[in-house]
């Protein structure tokens, strides 16, 4: 039975027909695990909370930089710098007491993931990697779980829920990842922050529609947003007979390693420098060529390192003639994904002295090293 607070707080929810008590109690007794406390995962998760869901799982790892603030709305300027978590599970819990918030302090991997996933009765994908969505789905598929998911890019979004055998799942539809570093992110190709405020507020509704069993889910459908255009539109999504996942013959029983698979483990594969003995060798007389593949805001808002030129991954190979074969040469980006595939391209054009900056300019910064602005 709901308590006396849960009545009055919930007053508006059960005075709808298609809820009633009932309604709620079914919120209160089901799970949701969120993955993501970002653009998407802040106001999922506010909602959820808001909404009565009984156990919220959260799974985060990082810490929260000011450039977040734009649109993850769980966070306050005052945490900046610290973990995203911490702060998260503390606002959760102020907003809605009554419920359980279960902070997973980890980076999702196909290790852990079936693990974390178990216990919950609807996924919430709030990820913003290929990587880790090819993980959530597989582990999904596998556990019979339903994955409501959701992307953004720039002024557009999409939605969906994946739960075979009802509908696909989400390699019925994207069999094979992009190439590494074709697809911008977010911090490369920019959002407007509204856009992954829609996008999780639908992801939660849809979410919350499991857990009630009412309503017609987004199973099958790919809803489009394009806020630019202020359009909404539908793709139907048809399962794969031969997905390698939820297809009657699956080759796909355990996870994988998604790293390799979406091609971004590449970094390892490519000599490196690290920020330290970079910083050494720049103090010598004989300073390598510094090649930022990064796009022109990155440049502009986190900055760079003296002495850099900028060349986008994108324009790299038409510009491969501004480079001098013999020249030892250090590529970085934000992270140094997009640099190793940068460095890679570089020495299959014969610039055998390249090397890769390890963790890229972030890591640069969080060991207080200087960039220019």
């Amino acid at each position: 039975m709901l308590s006396n607070d849960e009545l009055q707080r919930y007053a508006r929810h059960i005075s709808l027909p298609e809820m009633g008590v009932e309604g709620q109690e079914r919120l209160r007794a089901g799970s949701v695990l969120v993955v993501g406390a970002g653009g998407l995962g802040s106001p999922a998760a506010l909602y959820l909370t808001a909404a009565g869901v009984g156990t919220i799982g959260l799974v985060e790892f990082d810490r929260l930089d000011i450039s977040n603030l734009q649109r993850q709305i769980l966070f306050d300027t005052p945490s900046v710098g610290k973990p995203k978590l911490e702060t998260a599970v503390r606002r959760l819990r102020e907003l809605n007491p009554s419920i359980e918030i279960v902070p997973h302090e980890l980076r999702l991997t196909s290790a852990n993931a079936l693990d974390v996933l178990r216990p919950y009765d609807v996924v919430l994908d709030a990820s913003d990697n290929f990587p880790t969505r090819y993980l959530v789905n597989d582990a999904a598929v596998l556990l019979g779980k339903p994955n409501v998911y959701g992307s953004i890019f720039r002024f557009v979004g999409q939605a969906s829920v994946f739960w075979p055998p009802k509908g696909p799942c989400y390699r019925c539809m994207y069999t094979q990842p992009p190439p590494p570093g074709l697809v911008p992110s977010c911090e490369e190709g920019g959002v407007l922050g509204v856009v992954p405020g829609l996008v999780g507020v639908i992801q939660a509704a849809e979410a919350i529609k499991v857990l009630l069993g009412r309503g017609e889910l987004l199973v099958g459908r790919m809803l489009l947003i394009d806020l630019m255009r202020m359009s909404f539109r539908e793709l139907r999504v048809p399962r794969n007979p031969e997905c390698v996942v939820c297809g009657p013959n699956p080759s796909v029983r355990e996870l994988v390693d998604y790293e390799a698979f979406c091609g971004t483990g590449a970094s390892r594969t490519e000599p490196e420098v690290t920020p330290r003995e970079l910083d050494e060798i720049l103090r010598n007389a004989s300073r390598p060529r510094l090649i930022d593949v990064r796009e022109p805001m990155e440049w502009q808002t986190m900055g760079h390192i003296a002495g850099a030129d900028l060349m986008p991954l994108r324009d790299l190979p038409s510009r491969l003639d501004e480079l001098t074969a013999g020249d030892e040469i250090v590529c970085y980006c934000a992270s140094g994904v997009r640099s190793a595939h940068a460095a890679k391209i570089l020495r299959d054009a014969g610039f055998a002295r390249t090397r890769n900056l390890a963790g890229g300019i972030r890591r640069w910064v969080e060991e207080g090293l200087p960039v220019e602005r």
